[in-house]
């Protein structure tokens, strides 16, 4: 954990300074941020992530790591495995990874949209949190950044909140058919989100959808945490809003990345975490370190690349892989 905590610490550090120039000083704990223990109940790591959803399961040539946090995850098990659903799920799991290698699991998975990742199929060998420039931008104009955040759970809401302390007016816009699911636990959605304002829409209206693309146009960030193709489906695409806003910094949170073989695999921030090798090596066994730290790692590192890109003008899409910024912090360890 102290590679962790010392990347944290960082990303921090960057925070504090960019805050101080673009609005007001933000100046956070490393550890408080990386810990939810008080608002969620937790086991310690090992095979099992602390929240208990997220399992790693030895594959027929390697480990995998299987995270099962909806209802509905556990209803796929079958079309996923080949093996009828037993009282306990992850016997079919453990059987079937058993003999099948993992490059055809994390595929299946993919398929079917399951977060499903090999422990340490991704390197450390690009940017993290790229900025891709995607218009020329605009000067620095006078007064505090608004935001648009768009996103769920830990890593978006998280940057979205950073921001908010800076003083910037971030509005927290849900679909009025699918809120954030970390509404359930309501002290931990308040401490990401109690500094914003709120917002729902109808997304499947198309007069709703209209309003939606109409707010991110007039923004300065906005902060996604679904993948490209939801977005496809909404006729609100990066280059559409670009078009109309070519100061818009836009932060793409993703489990694997906004472009690439990636985009359409569904992550969350244990699984990301083992796919960037953020794990311990125990007796030749992979074993969790923390609690989805891919998760407040990446809302950090969003904060930094989201701050720097309005300074510079914007015109950007932040490209925010959880992945990559597990890989990025396990090979700094």
């Amino acid at each position: 954990m102290n590679a962790v905590l010392s990347a944290a610490q960082a990303y921090c550090g960057e925070i504090e300074t960019l805050s101080a120039r673009l609005g007001e000083r933000v100046a956070l704990d490393a550890a408080a941020v990386l810990d939810r223990g008080d608002t969620i109940a937790l086991e310690p790591p090992g095979l099992w992530s602390p929240n208990r959803s997220c399992r790693l399961v030895r594959a027929a040539d390697g480990w995998i790591a299987v995270n099962l946090p909806r209802p509905s995850d556990l209803e796929l098990i079958p079309a996923w495995t080949g093996a009828a659903l037993e009282a306990d799920p992850w016997e079919a799991v453990e059987a079937a990874a058993a003999r099948t290698p993992w490059a055809q699991l994390v595929e299946g998975a993919r398929v079917l949209g399951l977060a499903v990742a090999a422990v340490g199929e991704v390197a450390a060998d690009r940017p993290a949190v790229p900025g891709l420039r995607v218009t020329s931008g605009r000067s620095w104009r006078a007064g505090l950044p608004t935001v648009i955040d768009l996103s769920s759970l830990w890593a978006g809401p998280l940057c979205g909140s950073v921001l908010a302390q800076a003083g910037w007016t971030v509005t927290k816009l849900e679909s009025a058919g699918r809120p954030d699911a970390s509404r359930a636990t309501p002290a931990f959605f308040t401490r990401l989100n109690g500094a914003k304002a709120e917002a729902s829409l109808d997304f499947g209206n198309p007069r709703e959808r209209a309003r939606l693309a109409d707010r991110i146009a007039s923004a300065d960030v906005v902060i996604t945490g679904a993948r490209p193709r939801a977005f496809e489906q909404l006729g609100i695409t990066p280059e559409a809003m670009f078009a109309r806003n070519p100061g818009l910094t836009w932060v793409a949170v993703t489990g694997h990345g906004w472009r690439g073989d990636g985009a359409d695999r569904v992550a969350f921030g244990d699984d990301a975490a083992a796919a960037g090798g953020l794990v311990r090596w125990e007796d030749g066994e992979p074993r969790f370190i923390g609690d989805a730290l891919a998760d407040p790692l990446t809302g950090l590192a969003a904060a930094v690349a989201a701050m720097t890109a309005v300074e510079q003008g914007g015109g950007v899409l932040v490209d925010a892989a959880m992945a990559r910024v597990a890989a990025e912090v396990a090979a700094g360890a």
